[in-house]
């Protein structure tokens, strides 16, 4: 069989292929679950002969959304993004439907293009992590009627939907295990603490360092411009020029590409991991175990954020019922050769 030449077979080709109506072609692409298997695999057959390839702007067009998510990350340089962006990826195929990735680049200005963007397109949902979880770009999107769900981010107020990790406590279990292991000047590495989590790990290392009643002059903390190996890099050289008798024998780093950096930097410096300087991440990305020195990290369940996120926005986009819901998951420590030895 085949379409017309110069012509794209349409769904009226497959449904004369076929010899069944329009309307069961159209449940075919849309709502298979209707049509019984047989007639599925007809149409299916017709669909291969004639070359026919669905139209989504078109289905767009009439139904007024998209059969695509959206996942606008915030650092595709980072690891941890593209892992949660294949949880995101792995649930969206598993609902039949597709995923757009796009990068704000940490750019509030790109970011609100891209959101423009996708908007005109009738995107399906949008999943974000944003660069302001407050910002009223998102608050205005939503009400325009785009479902939306905030990822490795909470707002102050529940007006969506968003799944993040408790980052309070991946501090504390940081400054436990440091602790633990004797250390009692120790170096908290990270970039501004305007970024929420860099913040609220800081705020639980914070609490065990008071808890365990050390000098507050002991936790050292350390800003870079970012999270990336190079401000791990430039920390190892604000470390090494701190005064011997007050220089910190751990840093916890904010997450784990500013661990490798600061790693890198030491082993270049001819320092012993952890015997001169331990060290521990945030995230536990694949590199982390990978490192020339095992990388201790408090790992993030990165995929699950992901597929919880696209769960939600799922829902919300197709769930007249759909209530907001904050998730928020626990950290878990994972101990390796940069503190243990």
């Amino acid at each position: 069989m085949a379409g017309q030449r110069g012509r794209a077979p349409s769904v009226k080709d497959v449904a004369a292929a076929a010899e069944v109506s329009l309307g069961t072609v159209s449940n075919v692409l849309n709502r298979p679950e209707r049509v019984s298997a047989a007639t599925r695999e007809r149409v299916a057959r017709a669909m291969a002969e004639l070359g026919f390839v669905r139209n989504e702007s078109a289905r767009s067009l009439r139904t007024g959304r998209s059969n695509t998510l959206a996942y606008v990350m915030l650092d595709t340089g980072n690891p941890f993004f593209t892992d949660v962006a294949h949880g995101i990826e792995l649930a969206t195929e598993s609902f039949g439907n597709t995923l757009f990735l796009c990068n704000s680049d940490n750019r509030a200005d790109r970011e609100a293009a891209l959101l423009s963007h996708l908007e005109e397109r009738q995107i399906l949902g949008v999943l974000i992590t944003p660069v302001d979880p407050q910002s009223a770009t998102l608050t205005e999107l939503a009400a325009r009627g785009t479902p939306l769900v905030i990822v490795d981010r909470t707002r102050d107020t529940p007006d969506f939907c968003s799944v993040a990790v408790d980052d309070v406590l991946g501090g504390r279990l940081a400054l436990e295990h440091l602790i633990d292991q004797g250390h009692r000047r120790v170096a908290v590495v990270g970039g501004p603490l305007s970024i929420g989590q860099v913040a609220d790990r800081y705020a639980g290392a914070q609490q065990v360092w008071a808890e365990a009643g050390l000098p507050p002059g002991d936790l050292t903390l350390i800003q870079g411009a970012a999270l990336t190996a190079a401000d791990g890099r430039a920390a190892g050289e604000q470390i090494a020029g701190i005064p011997a008798r007050r220089r910190p024998t751990a840093a916890f780093c904010a997450n784990d590409l500013i661990a490798l950096g600061l790693l890198q930097h030491s082993i270049s410096q001819g320092l012993a991991v952890p015997g001169d300087l331990a060290i521990m991440g945030y995230d536990d990305i694949e590199f982390a175990a990978a490192a020339a020195v095992p990388l201790t990290s408090v790992r993030q369940p990165r995929q699950q954020l992901g597929r919880t996120a696209a769960e939600l926005v799922l829902d919300e986009a197709g769930n007249p019922d759909h209530t907001h819901r904050q998730v928020s998951f626990t950290p878990a420590l994972v101990a390796r050769a940069s503190t243990t030895g």
